[in-house]
């Protein structure tokens, strides 16, 4: 019996979902354990918007396997993932822009979040942090040469690849060759 061409989509969009889930989960993770608890680094403000980012993509593919949404849905969600994803690239980005300012062009150092969340009104909060601070700029970790932020760049862009390969997706089946409607 052969599958038709949209559920072939459907099961590849549930791979994707799994992956990205798991993707999430393992970086939040290793985020937390590692890099916080083992390492005993303390992560600054834009940091924690990048796993902010992370925990939202994960919701999304989690939505994404627990749903089992159709075509439709599941290009929404892909969406979702690409936008969240682009998002986050944008911040580890200006996180490397910041890492790799001349000395003297550093931001100082301003309040940390927690003060932040309890002061400020969240549109201040969100540009406060986006506009960075000295504790961003500071290059903690490396691993080949590469920041912590550079690797999330990579990741996220990575995953814009992903979630947009699902968006412009055609039904194909993969076990035919044959496109469907």
């Amino acid at each position: 019996m052969s599958r038709r061409p949209d559920e072939d989509y459907i099961l590849i969009a549930q791979r994707w979902y799994w992956l990205g889930l798991l993707a999430c989960v393992g970086l939040i993770a290793v985020a937390y354990f590692y890099f916080q608890q083992s390492l005993g680094l303390a992560p600054c403000p834009l940091c924690m918007f990048q796993r902010a980012c992370l925990a939202i993509i994960g919701a999304f593919c989690f939505l994404g396997i627990i749903l089992k949404p159709k075509k439709m849905g599941s290009k929404l969600l892909a969406f979702g993932v690409m936008v969240f994803s682009a998002i986050g690239a944008a911040i580890a980005g200006r996180q490397v822009w910041l890492q790799h300012l001349p000395a003297d062009q550093v931001p100082e150092c301003g309040p940390d979040l927690a003060f932040m969340m309890e002061a400020y009104p969240f549109s201040k909060i969100i540009t406060q942090v986006l506009q960075g601070s000295g504790e961003c700029a500071e290059v903690q970790w490396q691993f080949l040469g590469v920041s912590m932020p550079e690797w999330m760049v990579l990741i996220f862009v990575v995953m814009v690849v992903i979630a947009l390969r699902l968006l412009v997706a055609k039904e194909r089946s993969y076990f035919t060759g044959q496109y469907g409607r």
